[in-house]
């Protein structure tokens, strides 16, 4: 084995190729010039194995880009924040630059120590999902997705999360069900708040005062929110559908908290006589029995346009801050078409 394990450098590249290093470095920073020359040094490149420092062109750079961006999201094993990230990786390749991915557990202080880490770093921007709705370092462009920044006015994608909870209780109340269950995740989250808001806008008397839904008003016994995890959502799905009067539909408004209740009805075996619409789509829904109806997002299109804005912030643009709402799409696949 050589005792040489050094990395080659453009130097090593120009000796090769027999060209200057100046010829050497404007091919690798994307100008080709002559084609015999740019086919020569790339030959050199490919035998020597040589990659480009992002490090070392970042310090040399007046405007210190470093070709990467940050995406700070809730958690990356969540299916719908590694679609997110999927977006947003998309774009950035298409830019040249990496793309940086943290969970920060919803935890405001980890997410804001990340941020900050990733700042350090010297990227050239944020796509954040706030936990508290905390902005990034100030001295980096940063986006939010999925979520509003509670205190900061900045460019914003979010999913249109009262409109989906409408279609969906529509839904179960064009096939004859009254007495719809919402099972909810952390109500201090927009998310959660806005699609317990479509829940309660879709009912024809949606006053807290009148509490008979039977007659087209609200029990607030069948709403159960602040729920973490499948398992607590199957606790509580169990809870309402072996109650004295229970639901004939569920709506659940998150996709973990969906797969509680699925389980939960497959447990009491009610998944064919109670209907379920979930609020995000789930892996293999559609092989499930009956296949679950789902208010499907679009993660990939919300993390593209996040990462689309974020760009265009590092290029330079000024203008006001944005949002940006993306529909949803109501999946229909039989658990949301069982009749009362």
């Amino acid at each position: 084995m050589s005792a040489d394990t050094r990395r080659p450098t453009m130097k090593d590249v120009a000796a090769l190729a027999g060209v200057s290093l100046s010829t050497v470095s404007r091919v690798v920073n994307g100008d080709p010039g002559r084609p015999d020359l740019a086919r020569r040094i790339q030959d050199a490149i490919d035998l020597l194995g040589y990659e480009r420092d992002h490090t070392a062109s970042t310090l040399r750079r007046t405007d210190r880009a470093s070709a990467s961006i940050g995406l700070l999201v809730a958690d990356v094993g969540n299916p719908f924040f590694a679609a997110v990230a999927r977006g947003v990786e998309e774009i950035a390749r298409e830019r040249g630059s990496v793309t940086m991915v943290a969970s920060s557990d919803e935890d405001p202080a980890r997410e804001r120590e990340l941020a900050t880490a990733l700042a350090a770093r010297r990227v050239d921007g944020l796509v954040v999902v706030p936990t508290d709705g905390s902005p990034g370092p100030a001295r980096v462009p940063t986006v939010f997705v999925d979520r509003p920044p509670r205190y900061a006015d900045a460019d914003t994608v979010l999913t249109d999360n009262f409109g989906g909870a409408v279609a969906a209780v529509t839904h179960l109340r064009a096939h004859g069900h009254r007495r719809i269950g919402f099972l909810g995740d952390r109500s201090t989250l927009h998310t959660a708040a806005e699609r317990l808001r479509g829940y309660l806008g879709s009912l024809p008397d949606p006053s807290p005062a009148r509490t008979d839904l039977s007659s087209g008003r609200l029990d607030p016994s069948l709403v159960r929110t602040d729920l973490e995890g499948s398992a607590a959502a199957f606790d509580a799905a169990c809870a309402l559908l072996r109650g004295d009067d229970p639901p004939t539909a569920l709506f659940t408004a998150q996709n973990l908290i969906t797969t509680g209740a699925v389980r939960a009805l497959r447990a009491l075996g009610l998944q064919h006589r109670v209907a379920l619409v979930g609020f995000d789509d789930l892996p293999l829904a559609d092989a499930l029995d009956p296949g679950l109806t789902v208010v499907a997002q679009q993660p990939v299109t919300l993390g593209r346009a996040a990462a689309r804005l974020l760009f265009s912030r590092i290029d330079g643009d000024r203008a006001e801050p944005r949002t940006e709402v993306v529909p949803t799409t109501l999946v229909v696949r039989g658990s949301g078409e069982i009749a009362r």
